[in-house]
């Protein structure tokens, strides 16, 4: 399998302040990375630096051969990266089409392909960013990534703050666009068994380094590792 993804001894925060320490990781053409750690350990700091929304005090990013550190944000964009922040930062002013076509790039993924994918943005085609509910600028926001046409998707925290079902219409979505499409992506979510069962590779943050690195489907049969890992305490 080639390598997509590959991230050397990163150090990377905001300002002067260090957040991630000497963070390497690899992953896969086609392969999808549960990226697990509590709260604050430097998760949403890694997948911002992957957008380029950090600053960046040492190591190496590449993807598929580009040195994607060396690249301002929207040229990572242009290079295959597609980011789904928590912020989701929808355009509220435009409709959902006009969301959809204003980013769009050439590929496999157009809006009316995100239509069948998403039922409930197909309905909304004509409806502002404003009147959506937060599942459905959640389904937007994936939406408008996708249309980017990206060799890399990274989702930050997707399923917060959602309902049940729209967080099982979210993840059945995200298991279609990477196991069944191959399109590479790095997830980070508080439910580490939801996306772990949909990952082929996990990671484990601690305190800005990586504490574990392997298999997500070992890691989710071994609970009392995860939790370890993880901070959690069994009752």
């Amino acid at each position: 399998m080639a390598e997509l993804l590959k991230v050397e001894n990163l150090r990377a925060g905001y300002g002067q302040a260090v957040v991630l320490n000497d963070v390497s990781l690899s992953l896969g053409e086609g392969q999808t990375l549960a990226l697990l750690g509590r709260n604050g350990t430097g998760k949403t700091t890694l997948i911002n630096t992957l957008a380029g929304a950090t600053r960046q005090h040492g190591g190496s990013i590449s993807l598929g051969g580009i040195a994607l550190h060396k690249l301002a944000s929207h040229e990572r964009a242009a290079a295959g990266i597609g980011w789904v922040p928590q912020e989701r930062n929808i355009f509220k002013s435009l409709t959902v089409h006009e969301n959809l076509t204003a980013v769009a790039r050439p590929g496999p993924w157009n809006p009316d392909r995100v239509y069948k994918m998403f039922a409930r943005l197909a309905e909304r085609k004509t409806n502002l960013g404003t009147q959506l509910s937060g599942g459905e600028q959640q389904m937007l926001a994936v939406g408008r990534a996708l249309v980017l046409n990206p060799k890399l998707l990274l989702l930050d925290e997707p399923l917060e703050g959602l309902a049940p079902i729209i967080v099982e219409e979210l993840l059945r979505a995200i298991a279609r666009i990477t196991r069944d499409e191959g399109l590479s992506a790095i997830i980070v979510e508080q439910h580490p068994q939801a996306i772990l069962a949909i990952s082929h590779r996990a990671v484990v943050l601690d305190h800005g380094t990586v504490v574990h690195s392997g298999s997500a489907e070992a890691l989710s049969e071994q609970p009392e590792l995860l939790d370890r890992l993880l901070g959690v305490a069994r009752a």
